[in-house]
């Protein structure tokens, strides 16, 4: 243990009158890093100030990489990423009260997303906030914050800090992962004890997420539901690719020779490319589908609530109605908003497993009617998409500026696609293949703005490859100023700002023909890229394919932290992107 210490001499021995040896003491800032440190937790990201400057100036110089950024919502996107990434938790480290109200955002995201995180934060004294007396930055934050996050505590004293940061690490990341709290008063860093029992009170975390076993009748049931299945179909989602089961949910795909759709951060745990991808025939696979196998996905807003319009068509109906398999580390998951016919309850890597182990040596096909049915769909669709990323407009659109990030993710599949935004999501999410998990990554369940360049950074430093950050204009002003961070950490991150100068585009006029510009339209002809350049990055301007994509090949050979300003035409793009139907506004236009 790298114990910072102090000496107290203690009294006088009874017996001899000669003093005892100096006593070693450790204080509360070396407990918070040396049961960091036991825990493998290498990384902080935050921003320093009172009352944690010092814990931020001891932590690097212990050895963890503190990782500064310029606004607290954006270290806590980034260390809610990093746990997606890493399977540990990411920390954030905030100041007290606005430091932890801008870390609280990022808290909510990663408990929404299931992303395993804590939020550290320092606070006021207790007896000060519990009698409202003024104190610097006075909040009760433990409370704020209990609502938004999977688990909170706090740590009053200097020998709990061990406990305090193995049940937050224990909370964040066994079962259903989530965002914790972890609540450290600025009396409790300058404690001192023993430095032999500061030791003895650190705990080293022992199986934090153990394994969940499904049971048996559990797996055949659902085993039995596809079996009988004549138009079976697989839906993976976020969880399946953070469970790392990646070679054993490939072998259960393949095997049964379902169909499958990923949802977008589940994109390339098998390539997008893949023969038995429906994710170019999805209109007509969910509602057609009479078995739908759910891993790691869970039925809400992104899947319509497995209700309406998207779900349940005519052949369903035909046959009862539409099936549902669910396996879920949550059995709460199931029934959430329609009937799980065979809920699998387990971790996902252990479900998979043992669904295949149940399978046998052989596993009948789907009938030959349904695949050729999505095949042909998939083909028409495909040649359609073609078409669009073909033509060559000027100024750009959309797809003719993605059809270059396309080519430029295929050619270097191990880089890291950050994406957000509107359309600029909508439509780099169906343009953009994957081939590789964990590779994209994006906004997620709760569909919040502001985490790109959060994420970008966290990519980078611990993923430690190319990054690419695919933003709209809009998403970009919610944390473009880290773009600092990014060239002061010296990161291999490429930004893309899909420029149509406004939110969802830019040619929307003031109504009442006024000098003030609609809410919607940003400053005409910005020149975000010079923002990186002001910090020492790379600025390109692109108004071509051409230029745009000479710029990202000479970003990922140099490494260097780039930002290209792509303009695009300021009427692409649509109100609200995909989810139009969700504004209340853009349905009365429509």
């Amino acid at each position: 243990m790298n114990d910072v210490v102090t000496q107290s001499a203690k009294p006088a021995a009874a017996a001899g009158g000669q003093p005892d040896h100096p006593a070693q003491e450790t204080d509360g800032f070396q407990l918070v890093i040396d049961a960091l440190k036991l825990n493998g937790i290498d990384t902080i990201f935050g921003l320093p100030g009172i009352p944690i400057t010092d814990l931020t100036r001891r932590l690097q110089a212990n050895g963890l990489r503190v990782i500064a950024f310029r606004h607290e919502q954006n270290a806590g996107y980034a260390a809610s990423i990093a746990g997606f990434m890493t399977g540990k938790p990411g920390i954030c480290l905030t100041v007290s009260a606005p430091g932890f109200l801008n870390g609280l955002t990022a808290l909510a995201h990663a408990t929404t997303n299931c992303f395993p995180m804590i939020l550290v934060s320092g606070s006021s004294e207790r007896e000060v906030v519990d009698l409202q007396q003024g104190d610097y930055e006075e909040m009760d934050q433990l409370a704020i914050a209990r609502p938004h996050a999977k688990a909170a505590f706090r740590v009053l004293h200097a020998e709990d800090i061990g406990v305090g940061v193995a049940r937050a690490i224990r909370a964040a990341v066994s079962g259903r992962p989530g965002g914790v709290y972890l609540d450290l008063p600025a009396k409790l860093f300058p404690q001192s004890i023993d430095a032999e029992a500061g030791k003895n009170s650190l705990i080293k975390v022992v199986d934090p997420a153990p394994r969940q076993i499904p049971a048996a009748d559990a797996v055949q049931r659902a085993l039995d539901l596809v079996r009988s299945a004549k138009r079976p179909l697989i839906i993976l989602g976020k969880g399946a690719a953070y469970a790392r089961a990646d070679a054993d949910i490939r072998a259960l795909v393949e095997k049964t020779g379902i169909p499958y759709l990923s949802m977008a951060m589940a994109k390339g745990l098998l390539p997008d490319t893949h023969e038995q991808s429906a994710a170019a025939a999805r209109s007509y696979v969910l509602p057609e589908a009479d078995v739908v196998v759910l891993i790691g996905a869970r039925l809400n807003w992104l899947l319509s609530h497995g209700k309406g319009k998207t779900w349940g068509g005519a052949s369903a109906k035909a046959w009862g109605g539409q099936k549902f398999v669910q396996i879920d580390i949550s059995p709460q998951e199931a029934d959430s908003n329609v009937r799980i016919d065979a809920p699998v309850v387990g971790d996902i890597g252990s479900c998979v497993a043992a669904m295949l182990a149940a399978m046998g040596p052989s596993w009948p096909q789907p009938p030959a009617e349904w695949l050729d049915a999505i095949a042909e769909r998939r083909t028409k669709n495909v040649a359609k998409m073609a078409e669009s990323l073909a033509k060559d407009p000027s100024p750009m659109n959309y797809h003719s500026a993605l059809n270059v990030v396309r080519d430029i993710v295929k050619a270097n599949p191990d880089a890291f696609l950050v994406n957000e935004g509107a359309n600029a999501l909508d439509f780099t999410r169906s343009i953009v293949d994957m081939y590789q998990p964990r590779k994209r990554l994006d906004v997620g369940t709760w569909g919040v703005m502001g985490i790109g360049m959060g994420y970008a950074v966290a990519a980078a430093v611990v993923g430690g490859g190319q990054v690419i950050a695919v933003e709209g204009d809009s998403a970009f002003g919610f944390s473009g100023m880290e773009v600092e961070t990014i060239c002061r950490y010296n990161l291999p991150v490429c930004v893309v700002i899909l420029n149509n100068n406004g939110v969802y585009r830019g040619d929307e006029k003031n109504p009442t023909g006024g000098a003030d510009p609609s809410p919607l339209v940003f400053v005409k002809g910005a020149r975000y890229e010079k923002l990186m350049e002001a910090f020492g990055g790379v600025g390109v301007l692109a108004a071509t394919p051409a230029e745009l994509r000479a710029a990202m090949e000479e970003a990922i050979r140099s490494g260097r932290p780039t930002l290209i300003n792509a303009v695009i035409d300021e009427r692409a793009g649509t109100e609200s992107g995909r989810i139009t139907s969700l504004n209340p506004s853009a349905k009365k236009k429509a």
